[in-house]
């Protein structure tokens, strides 16, 4: 089965949360949408969508797991965004989790070391 994702925030402030996107994942979106939709490729067909949509921000629960954990969160440390928590689970899963202006959390998470 070929996997395919398409993960959507919805956000109050467009351009605020365009440029707070921006410095977390760090590069400007790989397209725009339209006016209030900008999509970031986070790997070849999974994207992650910022959107505005007032009534629904700052809702947004999304992880992302890479294979690089600690150099992800080092590398958005160096621009300016610190993880509002981390954990570890019982299995040694790492887990780094970020807010955006609204609220919404985008989490990094991680294989054990």
């Amino acid at each position: 089965m070929a996997l395919q994702l398409f993960a959507g925030i919805p956000v109050a402030d467009y351009a605020a949360a365009l440029a707070w996107y921006e410095r977390l994942l760090g590069r400007p979106p790989a397209f725009v949408a339209s006016d209030t939709e900008s999509v970031w490729e986070l790997a070849e067909h999974r994207y992650l969508a910022v959107e505005h949509l007032p009534e629904r921000a700052g809702r947004a629960l999304t992880t992302v797991f890479v294979d690089d954990f600690d150099t992800v969160v080092a590398q958005i440390a160096e621009r300016g965004i610190e993880p509002a928590h981390r954990e570890t689970y019982p299995n040694g899963v790492r887990k780094a989790t970020f807010r955006d202006p609204d609220g919404n959390e985008i989490g990094f998470g991680g294989a054990p070391v």
